[in-house]
């Protein structure tokens, strides 16, 4: 078993898959640095001649002039590695971006705002709950992602964060299996052909970060086995969660406060990453979507079913794309535009009680600044999201 275990997490195995797939280490250049004369060099070189010598300034060494006409230039730094399939590079870099902040700020509300706030609430809660414990474990266990060479980076952000278990394999088995898993009881629809696609986002997901040479087939194949368990020991309990959330009178002080102690109690760091900042993101974005599930209950802006579930699947009319892409374009505007002001004064407001600058980018990787202005901000955007732009959409009859 350490043997297998060994092998799954070798760099090597890494570096074959992505030879298999096209990308291929450049071996580095043995040459000197280029030498090339210019057209003019002769007569340049005539020139000085016939010039009294005199010594050379900081502009010319600069320039890198030379007197018998050769000029001397850095070799131009040229990338590591070649590119011999195109399609599986942009396949796997686009499946990468699933497992980023600009597919959950746009994803998750599309799936509440015009698919089914029912569905979406769940996918939120499982979301939230699998990747801090992903992202915490990280720093728990710290094992370094795989080196390069031989491993080809194409990822540069989160290097400094470490690898197991990949987050990517955890939040593309999640998703898609939480949103089966909602939904294969409450509408009548080919449950073998969702199945597949569900397999297949989670799949060419744990791939992509294999592919961008960010994590072993180890920390993927650990991600996808941890979700897989908290989401089958959780199942059960997804009603009664999303009850408690509307009904109890104290779900919004419990949620609000959970995310802010989880956040601030993330494990200690060795030296910064993105880690902390990007869990506190995701888990401020759960207690603010659990705020707004209890507004939208308590005032009575969930709608009552008209009938008892399983539900026909909606013909995708004309009309309804229409209504669907406004209501997408007017919420990510008023999110996109929520999160530029309230990040711009939870900065302001936590720095100058923290005493820094809000414009010093080290001040600013503090625990008692990136947390708290990180918490404020996507706390809000969880309200904004689930609450506001709903609320919106109502306002405008879509």
């Amino acid at each position: 078993m350490s043997a297998l275990l060994a092998a799954l997490r070798a760099p090597e195995l890494v570096a074959q898959f992505q030879r298999q797939c096209g990308l291929v280490r450049l071996s580095p250049p043995q040459q000197r640095p280029e030498q090339r004369r210019w057209p003019q060099a002769d007569t340049q070189a005539a020139a000085a001649a016939a010039t009294p010598a005199r010594p050379r300034d900081a502009w010319s060494r600069q320039a890198g002039g030379d007197s018998n006409g050769v000029v001397t230039r850095t070799a131009i730094p040229q990338k590591k590695y070649k590119i011999e399939n195109y399609f599986l590079y942009y396949l796997f870099l686009f499946a990468a971006t699933l497992g980023q902040e600009v597919f959950y700020i746009t994803f998750l509300p599309f799936c509440y705002w015009n698919i089914d706030p029912h569905v979406a609430r769940r996918v939120i809660n499982v979301w939230a709950v699998v990747m801090y414990i992903g992202q915490t474990s990280k720093d728990v266990l710290r094992w370094p992602r795989p080196p390069s060479p031989p491993v080809i980076k194409l990822e540069v952000r989160v290097d400094a964060e470490y690898g197991m278990p990949s987050t990517h394999a955890m939040a593309a088995t999640a998703i898609p299996f939480t949103f089966l898993l909602a939904t294969m009881n409450r509408y009548k629809y080919p449950f073998e052909l969702a199945l597949v696609f569900a397999v297949a986002i989670c799949t060419l997901v744990s791939l992509s970060r294999i592919y961008t040479g960010m994590h072993t087939v180890l920390d993927v194949l650990c991600g996808i086995a941890i979700t897989a368990v908290l989401v089958t020991v959780s199942y059960p309990l997804w009603d009664a969660i999303e009850a408690f959330q509307m009904k109890n009178h104290f779900a919004p002080v419990l949620a609000l406060t959970l995310s802010f102690l989880l956040a601030i109690n993330y494990p200690e760091l060795d030296h910064w990453s993105t880690a902390r900042g990007d869990t506190t993101n995701i888990v401020s974005a759960g207690g603010g979507a659990t705020l707004a599930t209890w507004i939208n209950y308590q005032w009575n802006l969930i709608p009552d079913a008209v009938s008892a579930p399983p539900y026909e699947m909606p013909s995708l009319t004309t009309e309804l794309i229409c209504r669907m892409g406004a209501r997408f374009v007017i919420g990510i505007v008023i999110v996109f535009f929520a999160r530029q002001a309230i990040k711009s004064v939870a900065l302001a407001f936590v720095c100058k009680l923290a005493g820094v600058s809000p414009g010093d980018k080290q001040a600013r990787k503090l625990l008692w600044v990136e947390v708290p202005y990180k918490y404020i901000t996507y706390t809000c955007l969880g309200v904004v999201g689930l609450a506001l732009c709903p609320a919106v959409h109502r306002y405008l009859s879509l």
